[in-house]
């Protein structure tokens, strides 16, 4: 019987919600605030933690801060049972840590298919033979295809929207993705404002990874340039597929190796290159992230363009109309249209 500990100062809704688990057979612990809740995490040891985050004495969020900060407590699964939600408090409590959200009034089996799911998750994460991958070795995940099936499978679902934001710069680095739809541009501001976008992301790449021994923030902000859909796990349970998966390591680290090199090849030609040729340089960059084999036609804003080219949308846009009076492109607003990739391939 698993034990879930709720932490919350309105005794009719406490009373409601412990009464509710208690009949889907689980073992319940209530504290009336924050820093009883505290306590009773430390000595009863629960396997998840539903919690307010208006409370007295100790609201949820120092509640989380402090159990995140103690060895024993750290992994313990933490929902925030709450009527806020505003999606900077959220974004605030998950970047303390927290796995989820409830938001009030929840319906009864909304909650319990929450903690359930939860709890399957967290105990994969403690026992990875567990989990079923299409390798005939139980539990063995040795292809990065069989890390992005786990990660379908096991994962959270994240959709978005057209420049919406999956985070921000200097949050801390919690959550690994996996991106299933859409394009994702990783971008810095440099000290007068100006944006650098430092990479782009395609369906069925990885992003938001930044260290196997701790968890560092992330170093860019993450914008949608167009709607779609990624899963996404924590940190530690990425690393923890490591760690069980030798094999997978090496390929990983391939990932990142050619991650690096293309990375050192836009820098230089960043660095060096004349303004025609990163603008074709940045065409290709974004052709290769966002065309399919039915499409010859990308959508891509011009300031977009001009951040991963490095250089001022002025400067871009003439280049385009060069590349248009040269019969290498199509222009109709926001939509390039390819017509000679060898061409292109050539001016640089």
């Amino acid at each position: 019987m698993k034990k879930i500990l709720i932490i919350e100062d309105d005794e009719i809704l406490r009373e409601n919600t412990r009464e509710l688990l208690e009949l889907s057979n689980f073992n319940v612990i209530t504290a009336i605030n924050g820093k009883i809740g505290v306590q009773k995490a430390l000595d009863h040891q629960p396997d998840l933690i539903l919690c307010d985050i208006l409370m007295p004495v100790w609201d949820g969020y120092k509640v989380l801060e402090i159990l995140r900060a103690r060895e024993e407590t750290k992994l313990i699964p933490f929902l925030f049972l709450t009527a806020k939600t505003d999606m900077a408090d959220i974004r605030f409590g998950m970047n303390l840590g927290a796995d989820d959200y409830i938001t009030k009034p929840f319906k009864e089996n909304e909650l319990v298919q929450a903690i359930q799911s939860r709890l399957e998750k967290f105990d994969l994460l403690l026992n990875p033979a567990k989990g079923k991958f299409k390798d005939s070795r139980a539990g063995r995940i040795s292809t990065i295809e069989e890390l992005k099936a786990h990660m379908r499978l096991k994962g959270e679902v994240l959709h978005f929207r057209r420049k919406g934001i999956i985070y921000r710069e200097e949050d801390h680095a919690t959550n690994v993705y996996l991106l299933e739809k859409g394009i994702i541009k990783c971008c810095k501001m440099d000290s007068d404002g100006k944006e650098l976008i430092t990479a782009l992301y395609k369906k069925g790449e990885f992003f938001g990874f930044y260290s196997f021994r701790e968890t560092l923030p992330y170093g860019e902000t993450t914008t949608a340039l167009e709607g779609g859909k990624a899963y996404f796990i924590p940190r530690q349970h990425f690393v923890g597929i490591f760690n069980e998966n030798p094999d997978l390591t090496l390929e990983f680290a391939n990932l990142f190796t050619d991650a690096l090199t293309h990375m050192r090849e836009h820098l230089l030609e960043t660095a060096y290159g004349s303004v025609h040729k990163k603008t074709v340089h940045t065409l290709l960059q974004f052709a290769e992230k966002m065309l399919t084999e039915k499409s010859d036609t990308i959508k891509v804003a011009r300031n977009d363009l001009a951040s991963v080219a490095g250089i001022s949308t002025e400067s871009l846009i003439r280049s385009l109309a060069v590349l248009k009076r040269e019969h290498l492109i199509e222009i109709d607003g926001r939509s390039i249209k390819f017509l000679n990739f060898q061409k292109l391939q050539n001016l640089i």
